[in-house]
């Protein structure tokens, strides 16, 4: 089983996520930000990888901390779980549309961190949650994550769709990345010969 238990205790957040990179596709999610627990749940379900994340943030102040340390501690937890990296996939990408939404993901799970991001959101804030903390889940995910990723959002007018375009794509392309190839069973995908 690739799984993976990690905290993050600090001033400002306290995060305990559970990752099951085999899983069904469930979340158990416990943020405080609602919207933001809308689009870890598509992470999950699209990804088809079971997540459990419990967080208590400085949300008073607002909610950069929690969704930011959130990818911090995911990015370690799916680094963890994933191993030596022997016999996975490396490469995934994925376009979802949504309606008049469309976004594109690409991730390689290189061991270098790298983050290319391209989203013109037409709304600063969804709801009470602000557009620009996507970014900084998705760069606190790749920096402990060690993963190259770009994300761009291809075209769009609702906020809410043009997010959710993207963490559906990020799911299917996690997905395709983390899953065994037989064919590369025990072998390292690199020739470096190590990630």
């Amino acid at each position: 089983m690739r799984t993976a238990n990690v905290e993050r205790d600090t001033l400002e957040t306290q995060i305990t996520i559970s990752v099951n990179l085999d899983g069904e596709g469930t979340a158990k999610l416990d943020t405080g930000v609602p919207f933001f627990e809308h689009m870890l749940d598509q992470i999950a379900r699209h990804g088809m990888i079971d997540l459990d994340i419990k967080a208590n943030g400085d949300t008073h102040i607002d909610d950069h901390h929690t969704v930011e340390d959130i990818g911090i501690t995911l990015g370690q937890a799916i680094n963890k779980a994933v191993g030596d990296k022997k016999g996975i996939t490396r490469y995934g990408h994925a376009y979802v549309p949504l309606d008049e939404a469309l976004s594109r993901v690409v991730i390689d799970l290189s061991g270098r961190p790298g983050l290319v991001f391209n989203a013109d959101f037409t709304r600063e804030k969804i709801g009470n949650f602000e557009t620009e903390l996507v970014f900084e889940f998705f760069q606190g995910f790749v920096n402990h994550a060690n993963a190259t990723l770009h994300i761009d959002c291809l075209r769009g007018h609702n906020s809410h769709h043009q997010a959710e375009t993207i963490f559906k794509a990020f799911g299917r392309a996690l997905r395709m990345a983390l899953s065994q190839d037989e064919r590369m069973a025990g072998k390292m995908p690199s020739t470096k010969g190590s990630l």
